[in-house]
């Protein structure tokens, strides 16, 4: 955090004056702290001591809670692929994102919508072709699954989806949009996998 940031200007309209607060150096590895005038907090820590950020916390409010973090979850730990999210500041994330093969693109989205901390929605794009063929939820937040689509053969359209529209735990609906995809043919499908 040596380097001067203009746009931390532009938010509180004047000149931004921040201390690094010094950096911790640990067999664990490196982390720096930064705070900014206007409360604005930020931790970079390289916990492998490869040289690059392993993680990025921000707390763009100062009240202790990181609202965005940044992770290397994937890959050669040289990019900062994972962001997470506390959308309502209670300092539980309630979203995130995953560039699994780092080409640039979200493959992987968990979502929060009820802030109760357990994720009800995921969306994956499991062959890495930039569009979503796998989602998964639980629409009336009781923990369990009651909805699912899939592309097992990744043609782009949907060809299994199960529904439980009643929650009472057991699919009601199950529609098999392409015989190539029909679990009667391959036993082994699973339109609940995520890679």
């Amino acid at each position: 955090m040596s380097e001067y940031d203009p746009s931390l200007d532009a938010q509180d309209g004047g000149e931004q004056d921040y201390d690094t607060g010094g950096g911790y150096d640990t067999d664990d590895g490196t982390v720096i702290l930064a705070e900014y005038s206007d409360g604005h907090q930020t931790a970079i820590g390289d916990l492998d001591r490869d040289g690059y950020a392993d993680v990025v916390a921000d707390d763009a409010d100062g009240d202790g809670n990181a609202e965005r973090v940044y992770t290397d979850e994937y890959g050669d730990g040289r990019v900062l692929d994972t962001v997470t999210y506390d959308t309502n500041d209670d300092g539980r994330f309630d979203y995130s994102a995953s560039d699994r093969n780092e080409d640039g693109r979200v493959d992987l989205a968990q979502f929060d919508r009820n802030h109760d901390g357990i994720v009800d929605t995921v969306i994956a794009d499991q062959d890495f072709d930039g569009v979503a063929d796998t989602v998964i939820a639980d629409r009336n937040f009781d923990g369990v699954a009651d909805y699912a689509a899939t592309d097992p053969d990744e043609d782009g359209n949907i060809d299994q989806t199960v529904v439980d529209t009643n929650f009472d735990g057991v699919p009601d609906t199950v529609v098999y949009g392409d015989a190539d995809t029909n679990p009667y043919a391959d036993p082994n499908a699973n339109p609940f996998a995520v890679n």
